[in-house]
């Protein structure tokens, strides 16, 4: 089996095993503090049969076989285990059912609130451990390759970000993104002649990303790089080192060695190069010393250097929590298009999942990983679907404003339908990702 396929498959159980346990002591010890009865704590499903298992008290404790989550299973609740024999009889004292409103919400709400705080709890250790990697405009040499519908909206190759709405934008390349979910009205940008434009962004942007599959319209070009100068030749003869960043050829911007050889054509007996060296611009002009145009040197091309940023404890926690609400906010906005066409062909199960993990062992992208997945989790239960803890909760809020509290028998019926609702969803994805793995 491939060696990538097992790291990324190691990552993907490890993470979603910590997630799915603090999840589960997220209701676990409401449950208890409220005199609750906790039959049993399981990470995965124990169907077809249990790994292991151990009672502790009255709770038994185990790891199933279909990595499917988790559960806890209180007394007195109507859950996806369909476990209807206690609504027969009157309420214990030690069942979820008897407990007030207020205490049942909160034990609902535990899991969600756990997941929640460790997402941004992860998202300081983050940035006060390694720090946060920007993409600044003094990384941006070349600036922005842009796709066809951020030129349609009025984006040109070459573009760096001033600022958006009106606030300066320090990570360029979260542009991308933010066009994609926030709704944004403007962005100044500067051209590659020096000029400052305003970019007035239409509503449907997003939309129009989703549609196209152009979700990132905006890539740095990569710099054009001296590699190696041969002696005795006119590049040499004029200066060049090895490191310097063409810039431009004869005032044109270039983006790779076809548009250099191409530049050549424009003038028969020279070229003019301006050169990007420790920070300085300055211009060389290169006497051509034979028909062939020879000029002397190798170049590459080399992606951009982002800026590494440092934070103290301190500011670690401010950056972290701003981080992790952008985080949380960017997902809540993008999951209206869910239920458009583009974006339903772009759901995805645990293939999906999987793929964001890197290929080699990585800490960092290891805990931002499940830093994500940690907020995802918890919006997802959230959703008021039954069978999902924001389905319990949503009943719970509706008996706290009413005063009636749904009968057992609805509990059941509602709980089914959001169970297969679930199920359904669960095998559309995961089939996306056979299709795509296919074709």
């Amino acid at each position: 089996m491939d060696l990538v396929f097992l790291i990324k498959a190691f990552q993907l159980i490890l993470s979603l095993s910590i997630l799915v346990i603090l999840h589960e002591f997220g209701h676990y010890i409401p449950a208890k503090l409220f005199g609750c009865r906790v039959e049993k704590f399981y990470l995965f499903i124990d169907w077809p049969f249990t790994l292991f298992k151990k009672k502790i008290g009255e709770t038994e404790f185990g790891i199933g076989t279909l990595p499917l989550g988790g559960y806890v299973k209180i007394s007195g609740i109507v859950d996806e285990s369909f476990d209807t024999e206690h609504t027969s009889e009157e309420p214990k004292e030690w069942e979820f059912r008897s407990k007030p409103a207020w205490q049942r919400l909160i034990i609902l709400l535990g899991g969600v609130t756990v997941n929640f705080i460790l997402g941004f709890l992860l998202y300081m250790m983050i940035m006060f451990v390694w720090g946060k990697t920007v993409v600044t405009q003094d990384n941006l040499n070349s600036g922005f390759k842009v796709s066809e519908v951020m030129q349609e909206v009025g984006f040109n190759d070459g573009d760096k970000i001033i600022s958006v709405d009106g606030k300066e934008l320090v990570d360029q390349f979260e542009i991308n993104k933010m066009l994609f979910t926030r709704n944004l009205s403007e962005v100044q940008v500067l051209s590659e002649n020096g000029q400052r434009r305003i970019i007035n962004i239409p509503e449907d942007i997003g939309t129009r990303m989703m549609e196209s599959g152009q979700m990132l319209s905006f890539m740095p070009i990569p710099d054009l790089v001296i590699d190696s100068v041969l002696p005795n030749m006119p590049g040499s003869f004029a200066g060049l080192q090895k490191g310097d960043i063409i810039s431009r050829v004869n005032g044109s911007k270039i983006y790779g060695d076809d548009d250099f050889e191409n530049s050549k054509s424009v003038n028969a007996d020279y070229m003019e190069l301006e050169i990007l060296r420790n920070g300085s611009l300055f211009d060389v002009t290169i006497p051509f010393d034979s028909s062939e145009k020879l000029v002397g040197m190798n170049i590459m091309s080399q992606m951009i250097k982002p800026t590494k940023l440092d934070y103290g404890f301190f500011e670690s926690l401010v950056v972290g929590f701003d981080y992790g609400y952008w985080t949380l906010y960017d997902y809540v906005a993008q999951f209206k298009y869910v239920f458009t066409k583009a974006g339903a062909s772009q759901l995805g199960g645990f293939g999906t999942i999987g793929k964001i993990f890197p290929a080699t062992w990585d800490w960092q992208r290891f805990w931002e990983t499940t830093a994500l997945l940690s907020i995802i989790l918890a919006f997802m239960n959230l959703l008021p679907i039954p069978a999902l803890d924001g389905g319990h909760v949503m009943f719970v809020l509706y008996e706290m404003v009413s005063g009636r509290k749904p009968s057992d028998k609805f509990m059941e019926y509602a709980t089914g339908i959001g169970f297969f609702l679930l199920i359904a969803l669960f095998l559309y994805a995961n089939g996306m990702d056979v299709v795509r793995a296919v074709s």
